[in-house]
């Protein structure tokens, strides 16, 4: 299952404005134990990443009892992160400062989402 972003999936991204502001929508599945390596992980990017890169945490919290979803569908949490740019989110994960910390991700979970999301239009709808 995937859990880190591929370098076609960042060249894909960055295909978009680049200077436009990015809603990261993160869904997680956690491998046994990942929690805490998880913890370790939002440690560091509290501590250091996200004021480097001009990023803010809008949301994160535990998945509950989904309602609408399939089998398998379910996700064990959730997370909104705010880029101010598609470039600041890509130099992130670019970052070698980053990617030492970042393992701790990648062996916190079995599955992940990154998904990211664009502001309606004025009139609800893109």
């Amino acid at each position: 299952m995937a859990v880190d972003p591929r370098g076609s999936d960042l060249k894909a991204f960055l295909a978009g404005d680049p200077e436009e502001p990015v809603v990261m929508l993160n869904l997680l599945r956690f491998a046994e134990g990942g929690r805490e390596s998880y913890a370790r992980y939002t440690e560091a990017l509290r501590g250091t990443f996200l004021e480097r890169y001009g990023a803010q945490v809008l949301y994160a919290g535990d998945g509950d009892t989904a309602l609408v979803a399939e089998d398998g569908q379910e996700w064990d949490a959730v997370l909104l992160v705010r880029y101010p740019s598609r470039r600041a989110f890509s130099a992130m994960v670019a970052d070698p400062e980053y990617q030492q910390v970042t393992r701790w991700r990648t062996e916190a979970l079995t599955e992940a989402v990154l998904q990211p999301t664009r502001p309606w239009t004025a009139a609800g709808a893109s």
